[in-house]
């Protein structure tokens, strides 16, 4: 049989716990590093506007987490294989937003939200210079990560730890358009060598058959939409219902109705998938464009009262198209259930992250001219991976 305790006894010693508790209870205030310094996963904070802010240098905290042994780096955009100069300090600067915190990405925290998940990305070069930062990024928590290739993927990896797969699905126009000869009752007068046809509502073969498979979508297009990609030599020739489109549309207004007729495809074609569409990704070609012996050999971002001199369109520059293409996306996804991804505006400052000359192969200037286009890895686009898993993760937990 159990002893009891001696009342006195028992008194004494609920008072002396109540007594230790209500005392505790007055130093926590004095101790705020007791409380937890991070919202819980369950329970991610409601997103403010992570695209508004300003690059701070922060050489001491700002360090990449992956280098140039990646196996998915491209060969071109790997900045330090390349001996780039500067890197440390193109790495050095951080996005802050106005009024919220942006974290940075935990690959293991990722994996383990995105566990059975599969992630793609479909558009142009700039989408797959985004995905390599994440594939680069998502390795450290997986080494025995794998390249994966399929359901018409470019490229990609699968994470088998995780059951996790991110792919990249090249669409530079995201509708189907292909090289048709020179039709001589249409242009037989004129120098038209061909057209390409663009079928404004059919979705290009690279991602025509990826319905249900993917959890979250990244979209993109825009920077083939230009003369030096189809000149007047080789147009683009617009068709609906297999119809040509009369009266024949232009350049951007092709663009807005293929950008109208892949919105309403993706909506219907994915009502399930969590769904984002990134804004243009600025160049930075300055003296001339690409093919003019445009340069960009900066050491520092642009100042915040330089960026409209080298984007507005109404200054008529070689990197306008960034904001007038802007105009258009913001305008055809009106309405839909896509979200913006709007990682223009911090980009426009980093004038100095470009690969420039240096680009891993011998003449590839001469042939190529600079590259102020794409972003060297570390870089640029990692501050894009965080802002879209902070997105990412607030939508997962509230669906």
């Amino acid at each position: 049989m159990a002893t009891k305790l001696p009342s006195a006894l028992l008194t004494w010693l609920v008072i002396s716990t109540c007594s230790l508790i209500f005392f505790y209870s007055k130093l926590l205030p004095l101790y705020p590093s007791l409380k937890p310094s991070k919202v819980p996963s369950s329970q991610p904070p409601i997103p403010c506007n992570l695209f508004a802010g300003k690059w701070v240098f922060d050489p001491n905290s700002r360090k990449p987490i992956y280098d140039e042994t990646c196996p998915f780096h491209r060969n071109a955009w790997n900045c330090l294989r390349n001996q780039r100069d500067n890197m440390d300090r193109i790495n050095s600067w951080k996005w802050v937003p106005e009024d919220c915190e942006l974290h940075e990405i935990d690959p293991l925290e990722f994996m383990g939200v995105m566990k059975d998940k599969r992630i793609g990305f479909v558009g142009d070069s700039l989408n797959e210079n985004f995905l390599v930062s994440l594939l680069c990024i998502l390795r450290v928590a997986d080494m025995g990560a794998r390249k994966w290739k399929r359901k018409g993927a470019w490229r990609g990896a699968y994470f088998p730890k995780f059951n996790v797969t991110v792919a990249y699905h090249r669409a530079v126009l995201l509708a189907k358009y292909e090289e048709q000869p020179k039709q001589l009752e249409i242009h037989e007068k004129d120098e038209v060598k061909g057209v390409h046809r663009v079928d404004v509502d059919i979705p290009a073969k690279e991602w025509a058959d990826i319905g249900g498979f993917y959890d979250v979508l990244i979209f993109n297009t825009g920077h083939w939409w230009g003369y030096d990609k189809f000149p007047k030599e080789s147009p683009l020739a617009f068709y609906k219902g297999g119809k040509p489109i009369v009266p024949a549309p232009d350049m951007l207004d092709g663009l807005q109705i293929v950008l109208k007729n892949m919105a309403a495809y993706i909506e219907k074609e994915f009502p399930k998938t969590l769904k984002f569409w990134r804004l243009q990704s600025p160049r930075h070609f300055h003296g001339g464009d690409w093919n003019q012996n445009g340069s960009c050999l900066f050491s520092d971002p642009l100042k915040k009262s330089e960026l409209d001199v080298w984007f507005d369109p109404s200054n008529n520059g070689v990197n306008k198209e960034a904001r007038l293409i802007n105009q258009l996306l913001i305008e055809a996804l009106q309405e839909t259930d896509i979200q913006l991804l709007d990682l223009s505006h911090l980009s426009e400052f980093r004038a100095d992250a470009h690969p420039a000359t240096w680009l891993g192969k011998k003449d590839a200037v001469s042939v190529w001219g600079q590259d102020c286009m794409h972003w060297c890895l570390p870089g640029v686009p990692d501050t894009w991976v965080n802002i879209l898993w902070q997105l990412m993760r607030y939508q997962l937990a509230t669906k």
